[in-house]
């Protein structure tokens, strides 16, 4: 689910940072240490060669390195995470267009029937983004804003 955070963070351009650490941080063993960092608490770490993105607390599963950038620990809300939950959700039935529960065509007409899919954008297929637009909205952050 971390992936769907680090895109949903990154969408919002909101990663409910409190604490920003700047150093050389290592990673060994799969994990990192850093003051502050509680267990259960997301994080996002900046300036990784493998590493880039949120994780949560503890992470087992970072590839060992030593860089220098930055370490953002993170007050996800509850209901982000719930959300996040339900994106991934519907990445897995939704996400794929060869998926067999979605047809890649955004509207079919043939013997009469017709349809059209809603909130599909531009002619491509509906994104998680115009499917949970409008849950997404209220954590939006406009560009430039912490």
């Amino acid at each position: 689910m971390e992936i769907v955070l680090t895109e949903m963070c990154e969408y919002l351009n909101n990663y409910f940072w409190v604490k920003k650490i700047e150093g050389t941080f290592v990673i060994s063993n799969g994990s990192i240490e850093v003051d502050g960092l509680k267990d259960g608490q997301y994080f996002r770490i900046m300036g990784s060669t493998f590493n880039n993105g949120v994780h949560l607390c503890p992470a087992n599963d970072l590839t060992d390195e030593e860089f220098k950038g930055s370490v953002w620990l993170m007050a996800v809300p509850k209901t982000v995470i719930s959300l996040a939950a339900d994106i991934s959700a519907w990445q897995a039935q939704y996400g794929q267009a060869t998926s067999a529960a979605m047809s890649p065509f955004n509207s079919e007409s043939f013997s009469g029937y017709s349809y059209s899919k809603s909130g599909a954008g531009s002619g491509g297929a509906m994104s998680w983004q115009d499917a949970f637009a409008s849950r997404l909205s209220k954590y939006r952050k406009l560009r430039g804003v912490r």
